[in-house]
């Protein structure tokens, strides 16, 4: 059975953005209200350009927010916490550092006994074990991100924040990858707001999918995917059922070449 939510974790209640571009000011976000349970796994879905990585740079705090309100645990957003972590599509791993330097980066005030034995957990968690000592220039695209993965996880956070996390791979990798990080939210039982603009990807990995609009982003749809039990079977009814919901969701026909 998939984990169950429970209270609310992160609240958005009427939330705009804009930016200014040049002389133009750009409404980038519209009126966003979400709440996101503790322990649950949202996507962000929508086209590129609607705001969903603003939005979610505006949770993690590296974002103002110039209307409305955005609050985690009862409490605004005023700025970056090292209890909640950002997941880049970029790898963000240091290439001067090994794999295991890299994991317990953000463990400096702990003892090396915890360091070791934290790093090693989520080594070994993501299936890098044997690699403790390689650098980055020598893994693949995909045991970079595992790297980056295993370091957010290794400083407990509260919330994971994953842009397009495995926009970079190839699409075997990105299947892989897709398992591991249920797999592991399984595990951890972390709150995780996720952002794609791949349909199938939201669907093969979220509890619910968010989907918002062209800019100015707005939420048209919130798509309820909890009662797909992981691993979910590609080939179901229902899995089928609620990639076709996403699929009218945002627009696009589900037959190629339809006018």
């Amino acid at each position: 059975m998939n984990p169950q939510p429970s209270r609310p974790k992160v609240v958005l209640r009427g939330v705009h953005k804009y930016f200014q571009k040049k002389k133009e000011l750009l409404h980038v976000l519209d009126d966003a209200n979400l709440e996101v349970a503790e322990g649950e796994f949202v996507c962000l879905l929508g086209p590129s350009g609607c705001g969903k990585s603003t939005l979610l740079n505006m949770c993690a705090g590296f974002e103002s927010i110039d209307k409305g309100s955005i609050e985690i645990d009862g409490e605004p957003v005023r700025g970056p916490n090292p209890r909640r972590v950002f997941v880049f599509q970029e790898y963000g791993i240091f290439p001067w550092m090994s794999v295991w330097d890299n994991i317990a980066f953000g463990l400096a005030n702990r003892t090396f006994k915890e360091k070791h034995t934290i790093a090693q957990r989520y080594i070994d968690m993501v299936g890098l074990s044997g690699f403790e000592r390689a650098f980055p220039m020598e893994l693949s695209g995909g045991m970079k991100q595992r790297v980056e993965v295993a370091r957010a996880l290794a400083v407990d956070p509260d919330v994971l924040y994953m842009d397009e996390p495995f926009g970079a791979l190839d699409s075997l990798t990105r299947l892989n990858m897709r398992s591991e990080i249920v797999r592991i939210w399984r595990e951890e039982k972390k709150t995780v707001m996720f952002v794609t603009h791949d349909i199938d990807e939201s669907v093969q990995i979220a509890q619910r999918v968010v989907v918002m609009s062209a800019r100015p982003g707005r939420i048209k749809k919130v798509v309820d995917l909890s009662g797909l039990d992981h691993p979910r079977d590609l080939d179901s009814k229902e899995y089928l059922a609620a990639r076709d919901e996403l699929y009218e969701a945002m627009g696009v026909s589900t037959r190629i070449g339809a006018r």
